[in-house]
């Protein structure tokens, strides 16, 4: 069932081959025979350089909730391209969309764009450290912030390590970060309390993906972990770049009645253009405001694109549609159905899985034990998750490795192709 490939794009491949390390970009990879170019994206669809066309759940690792080329999106970047493409100055989009990100997001009193979620999560770590006067930061075993130094620390660790012992996961971190950084499991608050309360005088913060990865948090521990840093006034960073307009219009704060000090958020907002920001109380972020704070406080950040027009008006474009009245409904709706379907053929076929996430985002750990945090995540039989996802593929469904992003533009129709994909790829997984 693979898809032909046209000379066109065999000679594209070889291309790539030839000038991109590893002949990709650094993100999605695929098996050599299945490897595709994308040409573009239409909806809940994308179409690689040969034509074949792919009911697409990877969504752009997330931030095309509205779908590829969403007609307001695509009208209001069009106009917005013709007012000029940047400027190194505060322009008038920027402004209107901070506001509406100061309405949407309970911890935001003040936002500070930049152009990634990596950089957001820098720079959010960064403020704290400002803000606090400390320099040690806690985050959690598995938590992804990005590709920062800091934030590269046990990301994949080997979970041979002591808590709160941390582990460089890249080549080329400086060995000193190793201990800057301390590292709790997810979902276990007990734990994470204990190595708060030991280091509460070296924290600059804590950061975390409320939803970390697929695994959702278990009751009390977004609470627990609000109550413990209040305790201390250490700064509670949430990390919404993937959340943040998915979860819920005002992201996991709204979702679990959880308000941080500071996140850092993305992709959604920036309707799919190079744009992200630093939100939270107005105090912490005075450290960008040179003439509030002092030298030893100030936060320089400059970006040429910082707030650039052009993601701007993408960004204003999407959270308008979001607005609108069934948008979320249907948003959860779509992604119920898909897992609802994939966890009854698993328990139909025999295959142990567990389901993890919420309807707006979730995968399968191929287990027969609950997946609360990163090692319990170890345990999964990875080689049956790549066969699944391949499997999928050569049916025409894309996603990443692990992680459905639903979005609004996905139709019936697309749900009943992927139920049907499930139903021929599941029972070849037996045994």
């Amino acid at each position: 069932m693979t898809q032909k490939r046209t000379p066109l794009e065999q000679e594209l491949l070889e291309k790539a081959a030839q000038y991109l390390p590893g002949g990709n970009n650094g993100n999605l990879t695929f098996r050599e025979d299945l490897n595709f170019l994308v040409r573009e994206g239409r909806g809940s669809h994308v179409y690689d350089v040969s034509g074949n066309e792919y009911v697409d759940w990877l969504m752009g690792s997330g931030p095309m909730i509205l779908g590829h080329a969403h007609p307001a999106v695509t009208e209001a970047v069009i106009k917005a391209v013709e007012q000029g493409s940047t400027f190194f100055a505060t322009n008038q989009k920027a402004v209107l969309l901070a506001e509406q990100l100061v309405e949407a997001v309970p911890c935001a009193e003040r936002v500070r764009f930049t152009t990634s979620g990596t950089d957001a999560c820098f720079q959010a770590m960064r403020t704290a450290r400002a803000y606090r006067k400390r320099e040690k930061v806690l985050k959690f075993e598995g938590g992804y912030h990005g590709t920062s130094d800091y934030a590269q620390m046990s990301v994949t660790p080997s979970a041979s390590e002591e808590f709160p012992q941390s582990e460089a996961n890249n080549s080329g971190i400086p060995r000193a970060i190793r201990d800057l950084m301390l590292i709790a499991p997810f979902n276990d608050i007990d734990t994470t309390t204990t190595i708060i309360d030991a280091h509460h005088d070296e924290l600059a913060a804590v950061i975390v993906e409320p939803l970390q990865r697929i695994l959702a948090p278990q009751p009390g521990f977004l609470q627990g972990l609000r109550q413990v840093t209040a305790k201390y006034e250490i700064p509670l960073i949430f990390d919404e770049v993937v959340t943040s307009f998915r979860l819920a219009y005002g992201g996991a704060q709204e979702l679990y009645g959880v308000t941080p000090d500071l996140c850092a958020t993305g992709k959604i907002m920036g309707g799919g253009y190079p744009l992200a920001a630093v939100m939270g109380r107005a105090d912490v972020m005075s450290v960008f405001d040179q003439g509030t704070v002092d030298s030893e406080s100030f936060v320089s950040q400059v970006g040429t694109l910082n707030g650039n027009p052009i993601a701007c008006a993408a960004g204003l474009a999407t959270l308008d549609e979001l607005r609108k009245e069934g948008a979320y409904e249907r948003l959860y709706s779509v992604g119920n159905r898909v897992r609802t379907a994939m966890m009854d053929m698993f328990q139909e076929n025999g295959i142990p899985a567990q389901m993890c996430g919420e309807d707006a985002i979730f995968d399968v750990f191929f287990t027969d034990q609950p997946v609360t945090n990163y090692r319990d995540g170890l345990r999964a039989d990875t080689r049956l998750m790549s066969r699944f996802n391949e499997g999928l593929l050569e049916r025409g469904i894309l996603k990443g490795g692990q992680k459905y992003y639903p979005s609004i533009a996905h139709t019936d129709e697309d749900v009943e192709r992927t139920i049907q994909a499930f139903s021929e790829v599941i029972p070849t997984l037996r045994g």
